[in-house]
């Protein structure tokens, strides 16, 4: 039983401390943040240990009414590893602090390689990330690059893969905030940011990404174009594509016509808030021309690294060494079937 802290309880956060929570090889020791509205009051309710990032925080959190077990400084004296959902800034001055106590440490894919020096994938590296002080769980789009690219890659199909992403203006919560309204806006470099990020995880990927930021907020949905080594069948594709348990293939002719929809669906079936960790792929979509591939899928910017971040744990502190069986155990506490 692993002794885990979550610093910092946002979108990403709160998520990962829920995971934790239903885990039984691990435990949620306490989150730390420096906010006392609803979000930690969330945190309160669901009688996890709060501690406060500052001095400062401490205080207005104590005025606010939430009970604080103690500073962030204290919460890491019980831990053995670090799940950091901060902010970029923020996240990369806490790195040196976790170094200097000699924490293992986890940071999320808006941190650069450097970071950590190794960049994670569950179905993809998970071995290598065996016992290290550190990694970084990859990007919700890179994370569903490396899922779908891998499968691909396994069953001896991809040759090349070119991308285009529409990715969501900003998160669903903050739509009042940093949204973009009644315009599209490509990002100005080619090859995007994911393409290179997927290949610091399998630098053996031939991978080139387009990016554009469109006015919604539900999910990211992308396009992919992919060179095959060889002619292949739909159902030779498909079987590869079922490698992958965290790829849920979806049907476009059953009504999953939009984002909208497919979030619809995920809340019907139960989850909190409504969160796909898979990848929805459009089974009826999907279209082999000779040895080109053509697919679609959405991407939850909000869940998608939630189950990867649970298996770097299990990596990190060595508490399972084989990838498949933390995934199988992962996706058993997530329902992911």
């Amino acid at each position: 039983m692993k002794n885990i802290a979550v610093i910092g309880y946002g979108v990403i956060g709160k998520r990962v401390a829920d995971a934790i929570n239903l885990q039984d090889d691990m435990r949620l020791t306490g989150v730390c943040d420096i906010i006392s509205d609803w979000r930690i009051q969330n945190a309160v309710r669901k009688e996890y240990d709060i501690y406060a990032a500052t001095s400062e925080a401490s205080k207005e959190m104590k005025n606010a009414g939430i009970p604080v077990k103690g500073s962030m400084q204290d919460l890491l004296e019980k831990v053995d590893l670090v799940v950091d959902c901060t902010p970029k800034k923020i996240a990369a001055q806490n790195v040196t602090i976790y170094k200097e106590k000699g924490i293992k440490f986890i940071v999320q894919g808006g941190e650069k390689h450097e970071t950590t020096g190794h960049s994670f994938s569950a179905e993809n590296n998970y071995k290598s990330a065996l016992n290290l002080d550190a990694t970084r769980v990859v990007s919700c789009n890179t994370t569903s690059i490396l899922r779908t690219l891998t499968a691909l890659k396994r069953a001896g199909l991809l040759d090349y893969a070119r991308g285009t992403l529409l990715r969501r203006a900003t998160d669903p919560w903050e739509s009042h905030l940093g949204g973009i309204m009644n315009t599209m806006v490509p990002e100005r470099d080619i090859p995007s940011h994911q393409g290179p990020d997927a290949k610091s995880v399998d630098p053996d990927l031939d991978v080139i990404t387009a990016a554009v930021k469109v006015p919604e907020t539900l999910s990211h949905m992308h396009y992919w174009n992919v060179k095959l080594k060889k002619k292949a069948s739909k159902e030779e594709v498909l079987d590869a594509f079922k490698t992958s348990s965290r790829i849920k293939l979806i049907q476009y002719d059953q009504g999953l016509v939009s984002n909208n929809t497919i979030k619809e669906m995920f809340l019907d079936m139960g989850r909190p808030w409504g969160d796909m960790y898979e990848v929805a792929l459009w089974e009826d979509m999907l279209k082999v021309v000779g040895d080109e591939l053509f697919y679609a899928y959405v991407v939850d910017n909000q869940a998608i690294v939630i189950p990867e971040t649970i298996d770097a744990i299990r990596a990190l502190t060595g508490i399972e060494k084989d990838a498949s069986k933390s995934i199988l155990k992962t996706n058993k506490s997530l329902s992911i079937t």
